[in-house]
């Protein structure tokens, strides 16, 4: 109950600021959802050119990009911390977060999340809905609870691996560029793998988990010859990342010695 109510006191106060200048939150809305759209077009004009890709079709391609918009949604929304090495660790603010009693990654989490970015899930929902009736699959009555429980993973999954790669701002102000580089790799994942190399798929399976934030969670779904247990390991991959991330984090909040002066 202490963390709902500072969430939702932190959600007034994000929708009182944002609403001061609508005009701007509706462009940043808009925005975003013409750069998902993009995407989708790409998908299209890709398929104008071939009937199908690794053996997908059109339609199951847009139904894991549809999935790929869920959790990436959820994620944007909560794991925004794209400038805390500038922000936090060179001009000092963590020394601020850290006075307070609530556990300091929640409270970043918090302070800046964007809840405008759940429109881009709202909008993978859709695109999964047309999907799933051009593919007349049967929808049985477990799915929306497997759905969830697919979701929880690949958000699980995003934050363990953005989390860890935060937390080496605890140990270096120097800019990596490892956050743009993620950013492509994760893309990979709204492909099927069979598409790639062994080493690509191997790599996107172990290493950087970004397949079980697409494809093998929305395989369930279509069945697929990507075996159930795949899919079924999106949560125990995500909760194994997202444990690991938070550990790191903590590792590097013990090293953590102040902004100095």
């Amino acid at each position: 109950m202490y963390y709902a109510t500072i969430f939702w006191d932190y959600t007034k106060t994000y929708m009182k600021t944002r609403m001061t200048y609508r005009a701007d939150f509706i462009i940043e809305v808009l925005t975003n959802l013409a750069f998902q759209l993009m995407n989708l077009l790409f998908i299209i004009v890709v398929f104008q050119h071939t009937s199908f890709l690794g053996g997908w079709s059109r339609e199951e391609i847009i139904f894991i990009y549809g999935y790929f918009m869920l959790p990436y949604g959820v994620f944007m929304t909560f794991f925004n911390l794209w400038d805390f090495t500038e922000r936090y660790i060179v001009k000092g603010e963590m020394d601020r977060i850290l006075t307070r009693p609530a556990y300091n990654l929640v409270q970043l989490m918090l302070e800046n999340m964007n809840p405008s970015s759940l429109f881009g899930s709202l909008t993978g929902m859709l695109i999964m809905g047309y999907a799933w009736l051009q593919l007349d699959v049967t929808l049985q009555w477990y799915d929306p609870f497997v759905l969830l429980l697919f979701v929880a993973g690949s958000v699980m999954v995003y934050g363990g691996i953005y989390i860890s790669i935060t937390a080496l701002s605890f140990f270096s102000d120097a800019p990596t560029g490892i956050h743009a580089l993620m950013w492509n790799i994760q893309n990979y994942g709204r492909y099927p793998v069979n598409i790639y190399n062994k080493v690509i798929r191997f790599v996107l399976t172990w290493i950087l988990p970004f397949a079980f934030v697409g494809i093998y969670p929305s395989a369930f779904f279509l069945d697929k010859e990507v075996t159930t247990l795949f899919s079924f390991l999106t949560p125990v991959v995500g909760l194994a990342f997202l444990t690991m991330g938070i550990l790191i984090w903590n590792f590097g909040v013990r090293k953590y010695r102040g902004a100095g002066s």
